[in-house]
Order: structure tokens, then sequence, then C-alpha cells
């Protein structure tokens, strides 16, 4: 069996949806993951917004706007009478649903709702028009199996054996569809694993039932070696290790949920990233094999909205329990920790979320001074072993020559030089690399 994810631009419009429909029409066992089709889950947390502020009037504006795309949606997709008019129920049912929200108390459990319908639509009407098509499929709901913990993390052992349940009610069904991004939580209630979770959701599914096989299917042709909406020449990368992949991913790299690398590394299932424009192009395999020699450089990726803290303390120099205090005050916040430097008086980390920020500024205040430097972006540079490569830094480093250098973090992975700059020097320092790390024939 092999588990197919379309992200939203796969499912955009009815042509794609039909397009969607061609690439998974063969004789392989396959469960396709689907996300909300694009530009859905934006308005949707738009109006969720309205209804949390209390402007219902304006979010019941907004839903008819949407309601009216997926009408067209409906109308451009399905050919018979039968179909646009169940297309049609399904759409008034789903926001009718939505309008229902304006007689109650909006909650944040409303809100997980509202963000759910996104997937249940795409999933329905791609389902209505594989039956229009007279092709055979099912739809098994990621609401009865998809669960995260009370640590919001993924529930393996629920996923696994309801999974398994759901599957077995339809023994001679080879093509099944279902939600990506949506779940249930610990409660019961309907919840999510975060933006770009769909990809998380075939890497978890693949990995529960050992898939010979994960695809992601983009609008892009696989992991290229460079940012190509900031850089005019780059090039698609053919193989990555799981570890080249997951850097990537953190990183920056927008292709890839950084989440779901883990799972099918965990059960060394390759991961393939296709183009659904260019079904026929090899795109990106993901393996657990080291590919290629030894210090090779494969690509680049940069992660925005980064804010740098510097801790500077005269009291750190030679003081054990220095580190453990600072990491504990991030460690309390659930704040993560992406790129760290030391010096013998002062400690600089960097974080990706700063909701917790004036409160963690407050606490370490009480032992050390605290620099912030908001408007940061982190440049990844990965590859096979680069950190033991001989001359590798030195060739990043003279790369980026002209441009002032914040922090820099090197061997703490094999495959990663990382640089943290200004954000406007970001395009700058993404086209010098690729101008003088890669060949191009």
């Amino acid at each position: 069996m092999k588990v197919l994810k379309f992200g939203g631009t796969s499912v955009g419009s009815a042509d794609k949806i039909k397009n969607v429909a061609k690439i998974i029409n063969d004789d392989e066992e396959k469960i396709v993951v689907l996300s909300a089709m694009s530009g859905t889950t934006n308005k949707l947390e738009e109006i969720a917004t309205l209804f949390l502020n209390g402007k219902k009037e304006e979010a019941v504006v907004q839903i008819e706007l949407l309601k009216k795309n997926y009408y067209q949606v409906v109308k451009e997709l399905f050919k018979s009478d039968e179909y646009q008019i169940k297309g049609q129920e399904l759409i008034k049912q789903h926001f009718d649903n939505l309008l229902s929200f304006t007689k109650d108390v909006f909650t944040r459990y409303e809100e997980r709702a509202v963000l759910a319908q996104g997937e249940l639509l795409s999933t329905a009407l791609l389902q209505f028009y594989l039956e229009e098509q007279k092709i055979k499929s099912t739809i098994i709901p990621a609401l009865n199996f998809m669960r995260i913990d009370k640590s919001l993390e993924p529930d393996e052992y629920y996923i696994r054996e309801n999974l398994k349940r759901e599957l077995a009610q339809y023994p001679n069904i080879k093509l099944f569809i279902t939600q990506g991004y949506i779940c249930r939580n610990a409660f019961g209630e309907i919840d999510n694993l975060k933006r770009g979770g769909s990809d998380f959701t075939a890497s978890l599914i693949g990995a529960e039932l050992g898939a010979d096989e994960i695809q992601i299917w983009t609008d892009i042709d696989g992991f290229h070696n460079n940012d190509p909406r900031f850089v005019e020449k780059t090039f698609p990368i053919h193989e990555l290790s799981f570890d080249e992949a997951a850097e990537l991913a953190y990183f920056g790299a927008k292709i890839l949920h950084p989440s779901s690398v883990l799972p099918a590394k965990n059960k060394n299932i390759p991961v393939r990233l296709k183009n659904t424009m260019q079904p026929d192009a090899p795109g990106t395999l993901i393996t657990e094999n080291e590919v290629e020699e030894e210090g090779e450089i494969k690509a680049v990726a940069a992660k925005d909205g980064i804010t740098a803290v510097k801790i500077k303390s005269g009291r750190m120099l030679l003081a054990y329990g220095f580190l453990r205090r600072v990491f504990e005050v991030f460690e309390r916040y659930k704040t993560p920790i992406d790129m760290i430097t030391t010096s013998e008086i002062a400690v600089s980390v960097t974080i990706d979320n700063p909701q917790y920020l004036p409160e963690i500024k407050k606490e370490l205040e009480s032992y050390a001074s605290v620099e912030i430097d908001r408007n940061q972006s982190i440049i990844c540079v990965v590859g096979n072993l680069i950190a033991e490569g001989k001359g590798i830094a030195l060739k990043v480093i003279n790369a980026l020559e002209d441009i002032p250098l914040r922090m820099i973090s090197y061997g703490g992975s094999k495959h990663n030089i990382s640089v943290l700059i200004n954000a406007e020097d970001k395009i700058k320092a993404l086209n010098e690399l690729n101008n003088k790390l890669f060949k191009f024939d």
C-alpha cells in the first residue's frame, strides 16, 4: 500500500481535483490524504477570528462569499444533474453548519471545528467526483482514527488500531480517501495537527500501516537546491537522506512539514515528493541512505520570523548550572530554541515563537542583562556530512562575506551549517550562496 498526500494547491480548483482523480486512478492499493482547497483554511481562520471577536455580521459576510466560491467549484466539477445536486447539498450542509455558530458564544473548541470544514469539503468533493466517474473508492474519516494525546503528540496506538479497524470494513476497496490536518484530542474534541499538518497525517498513516511509500504531491517537482520564490536559477534534488530532509524542512523549506519526516524515518519508509502538474517527473526521493560523496552541499533553506535573545552575565564565567537555568526558562514557557552560541559571559539563542517573550525576558533579567533582536532569518546550508567535510564552512562564510552575520552554528549537526542574519539580507544571502556553492550546466 502507498499513502499519497495532495496539498491545497493540488486540489485548488475543479480542474485540479479532476487531475488528482486521474493520478490516483490505477489498480494499486492506496490511501489518499487531502488538504483543504488552497485559500480555504486562511479564510476559515479569518471567519473564526471574527467570531471570537464578536463580529458575527462580518463573519456571515465572509461565510457567504466562501460558499459562493464552492458552489462555483461544484458547477465546474460535476457533469450530471445528480451530482450537481449532491454537490450543492454538500455545500449547503457545511455552510449552514458554519452559520450555526452565530447563535451561541464562540469558543476555542468551535474555532477548531470551523477550521476542520476545509478538509471535510475537499475529501467529500473528490469522493463524489470519483463516484460520478465510476471509480471505486470510499472515505475513511480522519476523525475516526487520528488522535493526539494530552501532550498534543500523536497517539500512535490509537491511530494504528482504529485505522486498521476502519480499513477492515472495506475488504474489497483499494482506494481510500481521508482528511489531512484534522484529528481529535484526548478529550474527543475536534482538533488539528497545526498548519501544514496534512504531511504529518500522511506520514503517521504510512508509518502505522508499514506502507511501501509515502508520496507528498505539491505544485513543485520536489525539494530544490534553493528557494525558487527568491532565486531564479534552481534545480530539483533527486535524492536526500531523512536527516537532510528533516534539516531542510525544519529550517524553512515549505514543501515538507518538519514533523512529517520522523514517523517515516522511524519505520524506514521512503518518502517521495511529486509534482501534480508534472506527474511523470521523478521528484525527490527521501530514504535512510546517505547519498553522494561526503561533504557535498545539497541545498539552502531560510527560516523567517526569528528572534535572537542574548543573555549576558558576569556571573556566567566558570559558573556551572547557568545554562541550565537559562534553558529552564524557555522550557517553562514551551518555547523551543533553534540556534545557540556561547561565550564566557554570554549565551545567544534564537526562537521562532515570541508569544511568551515578555515573560521570558522578565525572568532572565533577574540574573542577567537581556538583548532582543527581532526580524532575523536563519539561513541553513544542508548536505551529506558537510560539517565534517574539509573547507565546507569556509566556502559558506566566504559566500556571505558581504552580509553581516549575527550568529553561526556549526558542528551541532553533521548535515547543517546555519547562520543568523537580518531578515532584510535574506534574499541577497540566498542568491549569493546559490551563485557560489552550486554548479549549473
